[in-house]
């Protein structure tokens, strides 16, 4: 297979800069391009609910890479250009303000967009968390307001509401499930989650669903209406609710949109295109199904497969997943799939001093391990999840 000459990367993200990366590394001298809706040169994301919203970082501290080693990277980097659309048979991409960007091969890395309730864009105080500029507006209200309402008990809310806890706010965590994380880790770990937040001064009223907010007569939040009538005063709110593939610029491509970009295994959408990311949904072929992941670790992981499968490297793309979170004191980390049916089991440490390593378990094959503070004994126990994707899939 001959390497394309040009090759474009829309999404300057971490999954897009580091597929730019890995081509470069592997000895690309073709053509580069990557295509950015925000003005920003590449950061990362997990930072912004955490050391840049408490104020430990400065914004410029989560920026990806210098812009030394960018320009060393001797790519274009088309920043603040929104791409609109997609013509798969060109391989030509459109943005918002009219330039037409074509290449031999295409990288989809336009991530996801954040949820949204009915209501909240027409209020002030009521914010999201995926971009850079999101965190720096939540900061900015954070430190006028007092009370502040995260409404989403998933990943992103509780590393929120354990932030602005630690910065002095008055916190209530509310939504459907009825621990933190509860549909991510199960639920003997999510319990010992909320214990770990009432503790630390996290007001949990979880259990219950939104039904819309009130205002103060100018304009701004004041409230969180529950679906059981009750109103939660709020000066701050934050709407954690998940993401949504960002794919409506692919509308009229013509590629498979279900869940996000659908990808085979090799993460190819298309003859010459890719995705990667928050954004690809391929099919993972030791699960025997298709999977779309939104964390970190991927994004790096698959991009560096693209990369390979874009010079002529023909290997499916099958990882194991990881991700990991901080709140407060207590640093997780995940590795696999934690279905919520299966059966889970500590195997390392001690639940009550909050030091384990749980084991879950669906039909008595290892599906996935979580570290609490326990991150090397995790990755040790991460080798039963890499032994049952080697038994042959089904």
């Amino acid at each position: 297979m001959t390497a394309p000459d040009r090759v474009l990367v829309v999404g300057a993200s971490a999954a897009g800069l580091t597929t730019a990366e890995a081509l470069r590394r592997r000895g690309y001298g073709g053509t580069l391009t990557v295509l950015g809706d925000e003005p920003h040169a590449p950061y990362d994301r997990p930072p912004l609910s955490k050391q840049v919203l408490a104020g430990e970082w400065e914004p410029d501290r989560a920026a990806l890479r210098t812009e030394d080693v960018l320009s060393a990277l001797d790519a274009e980097f088309v920043l603040g250009d929104p791409a609109v659309a997609l013509d798969p048979p060109t391989r030509t991409v459109r943005t918002e303000s009219g330039r037409k960007l074509s290449a031999d091969a295409v990288v989809i890395a336009t991530g996801v967009r954040a949820r949204r309730l009915p209501g909240q864009d027409a209020l002030a105080g009521v914010h999201v968390l995926r971009t850079l500029d999101d965190a720096l507006a939540l900061r900015k209200d954070l430190l006028a307001g007092r009370r502040l309402v995260v409404v989403g008990e998933g990943v992103l809310g509780s590393e929120i509401a354990a932030t602005a806890c630690r910065i002095g706010l008055d916190v209530t965590l509310t939504g459907p499930l009825d621990a933190p994380m509860a549909l991510q880790v199960g639920p003997l770990v999510s319990g010992v989650l909320a214990e770990l937040h009432t503790e630390r001064g996290v007001r949990l009223r979880l259990g219950n669903g939104v039904t819309g907010f009130t205002d103060d007569g100018a304009g701004r939040v004041a409230g969180v209406r529950l679906a059981g009538g009750e109103t939660l005063p709020a000066d701050v709110v934050v709407v954690a609710i998940g993401a949504v593939p960002a794919t409506e610029w692919l509308a009229d491509s013509g590629l498979r949109l279900d869940n996000g970009v659908v990808c085979d295994t090799r993460c190819r959408a298309a003859d010459g295109i890719y995705a990667v990311g928050d954004v690809a949904r391929w099919h993972h072929e030791r699960l025997g199904r298709p999977v779309r992941l939104e964390n970190r670790t991927n994004a790096t992981e698959q991009a560096m497969a693209v990369a390979a499968a874009i010079l002529g490297e023909d290997r499916p793309y099958a990882p194991v997943p990881y991700f990991w979170t901080d709140q407060f004191d207590a640093k997780l980390q995940v590795h696999g799939f934690l279905p919520p049916e299966a059966e889970v089991d500590v195997v390392e440490g001690d639940l009550a001093a909050r030091r384990f390593v749980a084991r879950y378990r669906l039909d008595g094959v290892v599906t996935g391990v979580l570290g609490w503070n326990m991150p090397k004994q995790a990755r040790v126990r991460r080798q039963e999840i890499v032994d049952a994707f080697r038994t042959p899939a089904p």
